[in-house]
């Protein structure tokens, strides 16, 4: 080594070769080289300033990266912090980077500290993050299909920077990734698919040109279906909305948004228009609970609570006002009240609010127990219990039962109807009015006095008297229409205990001298009905010994009557009987003469029937015999036929007709052979017609000359 050391001084001394270090020298380590793979980087650290093997001077602390790929030997200088692994990119993934400081980074673009950006497989297919590159994330690709869509905030403009406060309408089909400083509002969305019935709300955020119309700020305007919408960035949709359908006891709470105006809707499908919104009507808390009831009485223990959830608000309300009763509603925009009569339905306008009655209940009436929505007209009775005092102090408890109906025109367009609403507690007021009416008479009679005539005093006290003394059956209340028509004393009790105690007193004695007096009359009742029957019996056994003795004669007649007719008729007994048998025997033999002859009949019948039986069996024998002869001569003809046919075949029809010709043609060449045109042969025995014959020669020579 031609370099001058000092001691201190460190260096390398690389390979291959032998190195015999001196005795100035101490070895402190063998270093060997780092692999440096495909996508991979050395991250090395300067420990003091030098100049590196590419000529790059590097100052201590300086980190910089090997991208070279083989092995690396680190100088004495060069501290190895790590070996970075490249991150993979594709289509669908890229990395987040953000600058520590301003450099110029691998694809020779300059970063200033704190910029963030992405690198997608546009850029490269991998990417080894620089000493001064902070992988902040991997980023996925955004996809929108066809029926998607988003809007991109603070979106990134050509020059890479972020466009503060800006929004950017991102239709599908779209892919792409969200550069850093982007956000998508309120994530990917779907095209808004709009009914026939449904429209969007929409409203302008700026002003722009929608079509050929011109949107200012804040306008409002609604897209009706069926169709798709997409709104563009400068629109903001404010509600999806559906046409409502309303029957005919169905309606909804309507407000124009422009003049403030409430209406209700019915019978009508309707769409709310732009500058329309549901109003939600509010009612107090005893209407509400009053609604949910079935009957809408609060102290009905018959009464049912409704399984429906809270109440529509923006729905009409509705109440049903039950047969033979009257509901008031009153119209504070209008300042008028109108009366519906039972069964009907009533409909709140938004103005109106029901008219609740409190009213008087229990035993005694005790104000402001009932809540109703609606008035009975009746008729209807009603109890109460009254304490009244005589005129000799004694307190009675009186308790009272009426029966009570209003009488009214059942018009809701007149007074009439509006009359039987003017007494708020009409029952409270009937029973003080009665109560102090029948206070008033028991206080001017005895206590002994009352207890005989309670009904007709409290009767009179009530109702009345004519000009001719005669009670009323009637006690008319003007001011609301009220008629009292009847009243039962249900019981009358005394207040005071020993009053009580007295009255039970002399109610027993009462009972038991009645009780006494009964007991008497009947006896003596019983006495007279014993006489009376003991006079019955000995008349009667007078008439049975006067009967029996009748009857005892009578007896002794038929007796000497039967002894007469027993002596003459023994012998007309014998000669009957004789006569008898002998005509039961000549019917007992004639009988058996038929019994004979039907069993010939039968037998006779019997045997023809098996006779005829077994001459069917024979025929039926024979028959089939026959068949099976039949069948099998034809079966036979059949098996001969198809025999020959089959010869036929096998021998052929050209070979039948030459062995048919063969006899004939020999004979003819010998008779040419010989000479002769014909010959005869005989024995003698069979004799010849040789006139034909001649005749037949002669005939056969004329012809062969002509």
């Amino acid at each position: 080594d031609k370099h001058s050391r000092v001691a201190g001084d460190e260096w390398l001394f690389e390979g291959p070769g032998t190195y015999i270090p001196r005795v100035e020298i101490q070895v402190v380590e063998i270093v060997k080289a780092i692999i440096i793979k495909p996508n991979q980087a050395l991250r090395l650290r300067a420990r003091k300033e030098f100049t590196d093997k590419s000529g790059v001077k590097r100052r201590a602390g300086e980190e910089w990266l090997v991208r070279e790929v083989g092995a690396y030997l680190p100088n004495v200088e060069e501290e190895v912090v790590q070996t970075i692994s490249a991150y993979v990119l594709t289509d669908k993934k890229a990395i987040h980077l953000q600058a520590t400081k301003t450099f110029t980074d691998v694809f020779g673009k300059e970063r200033k500290a704190g910029e963030e950006w992405l690198v997608t497989l546009d850029d490269a297919e991998t990417h080894i993050p620089d000493v001064y590159e902070n992988v902040i994330g991997e980023v996925k690709i955004t996809t929108l299909t066809s029926r998607q869509y988003s809007v991109v905030l603070d979106p990134v403009g050509e020059d890479g920077k972020p466009q503060m406060g800006r929004r950017v309408l991102r239709k599908g089909e779209a892919i792409f990734f969200l550069r850093p400083g982007e956000r998508l509002e309120s994530g990917i969305q779907n095209v808004h698919v709009l009914d026939s019935d449904e429209a969007l709300l929409l409203r302008a955020r700026e002003a722009f040109k929608d079509g050929t119309s011109e949107r200012k700020p804040g306008d409002r305007w609604m897209i009706y279906g069926p169709s798709d919408y997409v709104p563009p960035v400068q629109v903001e949709i404010l509600e999806k909305r559906k046409a409502i359908a309303l029957d005919e006891n169905e309606g909804i709470y309507v407000r124009d948004l422009k003049t403030g105006k409430v209406r209700a809707v019915s019978g009508q499908t309707y769409m709310l228009s732009p500058y329309e919104e549901l109003w939600e009507k509010d009612l107090p808390a005893v209407v509400e609970d009053l609604l949910n009831k079935n009957d809408g009485r609060s102290n009905d223990p018959k009464a049912v609570q409704k399984p429906t959830g809270p109440r529509n608000k923006t729905r009409v309300v509705t109440y049903r006002a039950p047969h033979n009763a009257a509901v008031q509603i009153y119209d504070y925009k209008a300042k008028k009240a109108r009366v519906v009569f039972g069964p009907d339905l009533v409909m709140l306008g938004p103005d109106e609010q029901f008219t609740v009655l409190s009213l008087s209940g229990e035993k005694p009436k005790r104000a402001h127990v009932i809540k109703s929505l609606h008035l009975f007209l009746g008729p209807d009775f009603m109890t109460d219990i009254v304490v009244v005092e005589t005129s000799d102090h004694a307190r009675l408890s009186l308790n009272l039962s009426y029966n009570w109906f209003f009488e009214i025109k059942r018009d809701g367009e007149t007074a009439e109807g509006e009359k039987i609403f003017s007494v708020p507690d009409f029952v409270g007021d009937a029973c003080k009015a009665i109560a102090s009416r029948v206070r008033g008479s028991v206080a001017s009679v005895s206590f002994d006095h009352f207890h005989k005539n309670s009904a007709s005093l409290i009767r009179q006290a009530v109702f009345g008297a004519d000009e001719s003394g005669n009670v009323r059956n009637r006690f008319a209340f003007s001011s609301n229409g009220l008629v009292i028509t009847n009243i039962d004393i249900q019981s009358v009790e005394p207040v005071d205990q020993r009053t009580r105690d007295a009255l039970q007193k002399s109610v027993q004695l009462a009972i038991e001298i009645t009780t006494k007096s009964q007991e008497a009359s009947a006896k003596h009742e019983a006495e007279r009905r014993e006489q009376e029957a003991r006079g019955r019996l000995e008349r009667q056994k007078i008439t049975d010994e006067a009967e029996a003795e009748k009857a005892r004669k009578d007896l002794l007649e038929l007796q000497a009557q039967s002894a007469t007719v027993e002596a003459s008729g023994q012998a007309t007994a014998e000669a009957r009987a004789r006569a008898a048998a002998a005509a039961i025997e000549g019917e007992a033999a004639v009988k058996q003469a038929q019994l004979q002859a039907e069993a010939n009949k039968i037998k006779a019948q019997s045997d023809l029937e098996q006779t005829k039986a077994k001459q069917d069996a024979e025929i039926n024998h024979q028959k089939a015999l026959n068949e099976l002869e039949v069948n099998k001569a034809r079966d036979l003809s059949s098996i001969e036929a198809k025999k020959f046919k089959d010869v036929v075949d096998a021998i052929g029809a050209d070979t039948i007709k030459s062995i048919a010709q063969a006899g004939p043609e020999m004979q003819a060449k010998l008779l040419q052979g010989l000479g002769l045109k014909g010959f005869l042969i005989t024995d003698g025995n069979s004799p010849i017609n040789l006139f034909n014959t001649a005749g037949g020669l002669i005939g056969g020579v004329n012809q062969t000359q002509n």
